[in-house]
């Protein structure tokens, strides 16, 4: 049940919203609860129910058995010496790590053997049949509707209770809510349970101004996905379904449509989550900003996918850091390199891993490993040599503020962005690097490219939209409560005219596909 079709926006969240405003305060969790299990169903098939099942109740009793490892230390601390108490406290982490350890392997084994096994497999029959002549077949799998996303979730909240952030919650349907809310399963945002288990499972009352928040951004969202993306995708998979058939301008063209529709699509079902969440006065976290008015690659990253990489850095890097082999390392460098060396080389080694994950975390494939060693080694050149880079811009008096050199600074961004949407969208790395040196060969004129002139237009004239409100959002301009200020009529006026230009302008009908959301499948 794709968030774009009526059946969701009107059946399925509109009577939802309804039960929802009718329950009492004590029993609305009931209805979105009950809501978010029907998604789930409804999306999949329903025996793939059972895997959210079982990581919901491993969470669940993982974390109170972690809370009670804790209390019991509390309790008997008070009678042991001061070397009883250390001795004592060294056991009692080892405990907490093997519940942390189990309650991964459950998890994150279900997650790599449903999605990662076929690539394992393909890695070594590589070796298999170089050697030996001999392969190992692959498995039918299936992947559970948003594994990668609850997982995640799943493992931030245990982790959260082992770093003492938090207690563990002893409500079982709290647990269950914040895993399956029907908004956040199939393409996140990764919430974090201290975030918004509590906001979704109390109850709120109705509010008609988040009603009509909420509006906005499903409108604004579905704006973006079915007027820009879907259109965008038309051009897009012409060109790359057979590229072999095109260099030049056509392919670099395709690949900026990639990126507009990539980031479209993706930004619009986010716009739609939070818009359905806020309906019911719940607040997501947002997971873009503004992501194509960044100066260089970290700060694209910090705009773009924020919740990913904010997981990545809480769960990924600082473990990483904070591990024992780690700091063996970090302490090695420090006696054998300069001051230099020994500030950059041990986040550069905790970054390696998070770009690792970046990347397999995308996809089960060696072009989403590339992907991720793109950005990371993009990254540690921008690190390692800033020193240059200060020196360059010192002798030719380039001032960061300077205007010209933001811009130049946006467009180099935008560039290495695209690049690394090339490595993404292409079926494979030698289809990436063909297309990659097409761009300089061959003809600079541009044919047909699967996509009517009319339909061009309408997707340069939602691009323009898009960064007229992104450049307003931009200058911190709070453009939902300014048009909350307008009088109720020309405020009504502008909320139906793009409902009418979503519905005109939508690419859905004779002639236009379907198309689910790319993100869905991670």
């Amino acid at each position: 049940m794709a968030y774009t079709t009526y059946v969701y926006l009107i059946l399925f969240l509109g009577i939802t919203f309804l039960l929802y405003s009718v329950f009492p305060k004590k029993y609305k969790w009931v209805v979105l609860l009950s809501a978010s299990y029907l998604y789930y169903i409804l999306s999949s098939r329903i025996w793939m129910i059972v895997f959210i099942l079982l990581t919901t109740l491993s969470i669940y009793i993982g974390a109170i058995w972690i809370d009670q490892i804790n209390d019991l230390f509390t309790s008997v601390k008070k009678s042991l010496d001061r070397q009883q108490k250390k001795a004592f406290k060294e056991k009692i982490l080892w405990q907490k790590k093997l519940v942390v350890g189990l309650v991964l392997i459950i998890n994150l084994g279900l997650l790599v053997f449903l999605k990662y096994s076929n690539f394992f497999i393909d890695i070594l029959n590589f070796s298999l049949l170089e050697h030996f002549d001999i392969s190992i077949p692959l498995l039918k799998l299936f992947l559970p509707l948003g594994i990668s996303f609850y997982t995640l979730q799943a493992i931030s909240y245990v982790i959260d209770v082992y770093r003492g952030k938090y207690h563990a919650d002893t409500c079982l349907t709290r647990v269950a809510l914040y895993l399956t809310f029907f908004p956040t399963i199939v393409e996140g945002p990764i919430t974090r349970y201290d975030e918004v288990a509590y906001q979704i499972y109390e109850g709120r009352s109705f509010c008609y101004e988040n009603l009509t928040y909420g509006v906005q951004l499903i409108l604004w969202g579905m704006f973006k996905k079915i007027v820009i993306a879907d259109r965008a995708n038309m051009l897009v998979n012409y060109v790359f379904n057979d590229y072999e058939k095109f260099s030049g301008l056509s392919v670099i063209i395709a690949i900026i449509f990639y990126t507009i529709q990539l980031y479209t699509e993706f930004s619009g079902c986010m716009d739609i989550v939070r818009g359905s969440a806020q309906l019911f006065s719940i607040h997501l976290p947002a997971n873009f900003r503004q992501p194509f008015f960044a100066k260089n690659i970290n700060e694209f990253w910090q705009r773009w996918h924020i919740t990913l990489g904010t997981w990545l850095r809480d769960y990924i890097f600082y473990s990483v850091s904070l591990s024992a082999p780690f700091k063996k390392w970090s302490q090695f460098v420090r006696k054998h390199g300069n001051d230099y060396i020994n500030k950059l080389l041990p986040a550069s080694t905790a970054l390696f891993f998070v770009w690792i994950c970046n990347g397999l975390w995308h996809g089960a494939s060696i072009k989403y490993v590339m992907y991720g060693m793109y950005y990371y080694i993009l990254m540690m050149l921008g690190m390692y040599l800033e020193p240059v880079f200060i020196k360059i811009k010192n002798i030719l008096h380039i001032q960061d503020q300077n205007k010209s050199y933001q811009f130049f600074s946006i467009l180099r961004t935008i560039l290495i962005v695209s690049i690394g949407m090339l490595i993404f969208r292409a079926d494979s790395l030698s289809i990436a690097w063909h297309m990659f040196i097409s761009c300089f060969q061959g003809s600079f004129d541009v044919g047909y490219m699967g996509i009517d002139v009319k339909d061009i237009w309408i997707v340069l004239s939602g691009i323009l939209i898009v960064f007229i409100i992104s450049l307003i959002k931009e200058k911190n301009i709070h453009i939902r409560e300014q048009i909350a200020k307008w009088h109720i009529i020309p405020r009504w006026t502008f909320y139906l005219t793009g409902l009418m230009i979503v519905v005109i302008f939508g690419a859905y009908g004779r002639g236009y596909d379907i198309v689910s959301f790319i993100y869905a499948q991670f």
